[in-house]
């Protein structure tokens, strides 16, 4: 059955349209990368299938952190007020390496703080956003195989089923099927180190819990013991060493453990969840081959200090979606689909980087300890901290455009400014361009249906022009027309005839 057309997105489709597909775009997984996926090609009108194979939502309760960057992008398409409902806000500090100094100054962000929130319900929430919007989720239905042509993509399901689509995408983990099908390499380093982490109620006072998880933390900075409500802490404990990862651990092992690292278990008892992680660090080798392409934990995986794995998975889905839409829809620039992997994998590499080195500083071991020594006293001054804080949060970001006009500005994402229409995250609902116009002489053209023009001599933003691509970067400055019409092209194809 056809997904009910969104209307937003005014653009016609091409001429050759193809309807003998099944969809226009397959995704296997429907995690928070698959589902926002999936609602950004629906902001354009894509024919979307998600298929995910678990029958049934997770029912455990894992907090996870959204940071200001995926904020931001929730913000831009009206989701934020739905989502922080469900979360808990706390400062932006004491994210790299868990090392705690101030939130620093000069955070350039309207959501300078982290929400912490159940995955399942980000997940139920993003997953109803895309319904909403026409995408169609099929659950218990695991992806077996695929082939494609020069034409499009065949996909079998476990149960037998074939479907066609013209582009197919693998949202689904780090152990994506998707990725081994493809054959694409997944080089990095196996987990050295693992930790248990678990949701469970304590049988000891909170202040004696504060005291040792102090004391404990001194010396194992990967241990903590939290309150996250109705009685609940949030335990978390280096392993005695590396297991399977599909088998979660028991609360036995978690009292072993507690008592070994910090001479007491706590009386920890009723789990609500029980896993381990490790420190694997694994990049694919490629995030396209032909009409296939991976994003979220099947592109990349990284121990989850810092918490920025599931983030940098929302970050590909805004990314991807827009182009991949472009591509469906006709206008889309000959390399803009290949600019995904161009941008979005050294952001990936960044952030292996910056886990490896976390945790490092982790280590009890001497050397360690005295690099986290350093580098604690390092983070007094406010500029260093405050980039440790950027880099965590992905507000720092800047895509390389190949050019050198404003490197403060040019390929950075604008904040979330005030203009004469309120705020400008509410100009991006619907995933399109914009051009921000403070001269008044300035024009889209023939992009009028992919880019809106907002001539505002009042934006508080000290340049006379810029344009903004839908995922909120800055693709353009100036106040030369002819300057503007090739960045026109460049990010949004030949302009429409009239």
């Amino acid at each position: 059955m056809d997904s009910p057309r969104h209307t937003a997105d005014r653009t016609p489709l091409p001429l050759d349209y193809d309807y003998d597909y099944d969809y226009d775009v397959i995704i296997a997984g429907c995690g928070p990368t698959g589902a926002m996926l999936a609602a950004e090609l629906r902001l354009h009108d894509v024919r979307v299938l998600v298929l995910e194979r678990e029958a049934e939502p997770a029912s455990s309760v894992r907090i996870v952190g959204l940071h200001m960057r995926s904020l931001e992008l929730m913000d831009m398409r009206g989701l934020l007020d739905r989502v922080r409902e469900h979360g808990r806000q706390r400062p932006a500090r004491g994210f790299f390496a868990a090392i705690d100094k101030p939130v620093p100054q000069g955070l350039d962000s309207a959501h300078a703080y982290l929400l912490g929130i159940p995955q399942h319900v980000l997940v139920d929430l993003l997953e109803k956003h895309a319904v909403h919007l026409g995408a169609l989720v099929r659950h218990g239905c695991a992806v077996a195989g695929l082939q494609q042509d020069e034409q499009g993509v065949s996909v079998e399901s476990a149960d037998g089923e074939r479907l066609r689509a013209r582009y197919f995408v693998g949202c689904d983990g780090g152990r994506s099927t998707v990725r081994k099908l493809l054959g694409v390499g997944f080089p990095g380093e196996p987990a050295r180190n693992e930790t248990l982490m678990g949701e469970m109620e304590v049988a000891v006072p909170q202040r004696e819990i504060a005291e040792k998880t102090a004391e404990v933390r001194g010396v194992h900075h990967r241990f903590w013991l939290r309150p996250v409500g109705e009685g609940i802490y949030s335990v978390v404990v280096p392993a005695a060493g590396v297991g399977d990862r599909r088998t979660p651990p028991t609360l036995d092992e978690f009292r072993e453990r507690l008592r070994a690292v910090a001479g007491t278990d706590f009386g920890v008892h009723s789990p609500r969840r029980l896993s381990r992680f490790g420190d694997a660090t694994r990049l694919a080798e490629r995030y396209r081959v032909g009409r296939v392409l991976l994003a979220g934990d099947a592109a990349h995986i990284h121990p989850p200090i810092g918490g920025q794995g599931l983030n940098l998975g929302l970050q590909d889905a805004f990314n991807l979606g827009w182009k991949l839409a472009a591509q469906i829809r006709g206008w889309a620039p000959g390399s803009l689909l290949d600019s995904y992997e161009a941008e979005r994998r050294p952001v990936a590499e960044d952030v292996l980087d910056n886990t490896r080195a976390q945790t490092e500083l982790l280590s009890p071991e001497p050397g360690p300890q005295a690099v986290r020594r350093l580098l604690t006293e390092l983070m007094d001054v406010n500029e260093v901290n405050r980039r440790l804080i950027e880099k965590i949060t992905a507000i720092g970001i800047r895509y390389d455009f190949g050019e050198g006009a404003d490197p403060d500005l040019l390929g950075r994402r604008l904040p979330d400014i005030e203009v004469g229409q309120g705020r400008l995250h509410g100009l991006l609902r619907h995933a399109r361009g914009l051009l921000l116009d403070r001269t008044g002489r300035l024009s889209v053209g023939g992009w009028a249906d992919r880019v809106e023009h907002l001539a505002d001599p009042t934006a508080a933003v000290d340049v006379p022009g810029l344009l903004l691509r839908p995922d909120g970067h800055v693709a353009w400055i100036g106040d030369d027309q002819q300057g503007l019409d090739a960045r026109l092209s460049r990010w949004f194809g030949d302009p429409a005839r009239a």
